[in-house]
């Protein structure tokens, strides 16, 4: 069998050099050309025909382009792939844009993840990775075509297991919609630590961009609490839930979030926050806001995302790296 081909576009060509290194193939060469009106195309300069194909691409927004043209870029580039008769087309796409819009909340609302489920489906992927994705049963749902579905607790866990072993410690999900979430966090986590770990969750109350947070369930007085969530962007959520966990009587608080977003005010908002460290791992670049912020741990994803392309190219089963059949 030969090495699978992969192509990283200019939005993850850090990660995706990063990941070659890790599989040990070389990263396939490609163009992406710009033309003076604005306009772009990018193609392949290797034979792909017959080949296993992946294309990472994680659609966050910020950096030189917004969040639509890079979709837009490895929509082109896949049905360019296509084309050139690819036997089969893998994205991957640690941060998948628009999965946060996934129901109607009000009326005539936008369900954008089942429209962006439709953009990769007209132009012919096989197949789409994600790591962490807001809501694991409307991806599944969108999607017509298989979605592998990482899960960044299995790089996360182990490294605050050697931060926390041998203390009373409470994972906490921010809010009742990542509970479960949280929960697979906590039970690999106990299984590492080799002791018991507590659950909690707290309400929160949205209202445009402001966050409110209500009940607070769980044991905390005199433990460490982990934070688990899937993002953090604005920092409100976090710093409410930090700030109410102090006040139950925590005597630390550690957060673990998968992706980086970090929108204008957010690291301003976390660092007023009594949160004592914060993983989050590099799927999204963090930019230089991040960077100098001396809570901030970042756990690299190269290592899961080359293992699950090497599982995927020789037919193994991606089941220990995250992928979730139990919700």
């Amino acid at each position: 069998m030969s090495d699978p081909l992969l192509f990283a576009l200019s939005a993850a060509a850090e990660l995706g050099a990063r990941v070659a290194a890790e599989r040990g193939i070389w990263l396939a060469e490609h163009e992406e050309r710009e033309f003076p009106d604005g306009e772009h195309k990018a193609r392949p300069l290797e034979e792909v025909r017959g080949r296993d194909v992946y294309v990472l691409q994680s659609l966050y927004g910020g950096g030189e382009r917004r969040t639509d043209e890079k979709l837009i870029r490895v929509l082109f580039f896949i049905g360019a792939l296509r084309d050139a008769e690819a036997a089969r087309v893998t994205v991957v796409t640690p941060y998948l844009c628009y999965a946060r819009k996934e129901r109607r909340t009000k009326p005539y609302d936008p369900v954008t993840t089942r429209y962006v489920a439709q953009l990769f489906e007209a132009v012919g992927t096989d197949r789409l990775v994600v790591l962490d994705v807001h809501d694991l049963a409307a991806l599944q749902n969108a999607f017509r075509r298989p979605t592998v579905h990482l899960e960044a607790r299995h790089i996360l866990a182990p490294r605050l297991a050697s931060l926390l072993a041998g203390e009373p410690v409470t994972v906490l999900s921010p809010d009742a919609g990542g509970y479960k979430r949280a929960e697979r966090f906590r039970r690999l986590l106990e299984g590492r630590i080799g002791s018991p770990v507590g659950m909690g969750f707290m309400e929160k109350h949205r209202s445009g961009d402001q966050v409110r947070s209500g009940l607070l369930v769980g044991e905390f007085a005199r433990r460490t609490v982990l934070i688990v969530d899937d993002l953090v962007a604005g920092g409100g959520t976090l710093a409410s839930a930090a700030h109410a966990c102090r006040a139950a009587g925590a005597e630390r608080v550690y957060a673990a979030v998968t992706h980086g977003l970090f929108a204008p005010g957010a690291v301003e908002t976390l660092g007023s926050a009594p949160i004592d460290r914060l993983l989050v791992t590099d799927s999204v670049p963090l930019g230089e806001a991040a960077s100098g912020w001396p809570a901030l741990e970042v756990v690299p994803i190269a290592p899961l995302v080359a293992e699950a392309i090497r599982r995927l190219h020789t037919g193994r089963s991606l089941i220990e790296l995250g992928e979730t059949y139990d919700a």
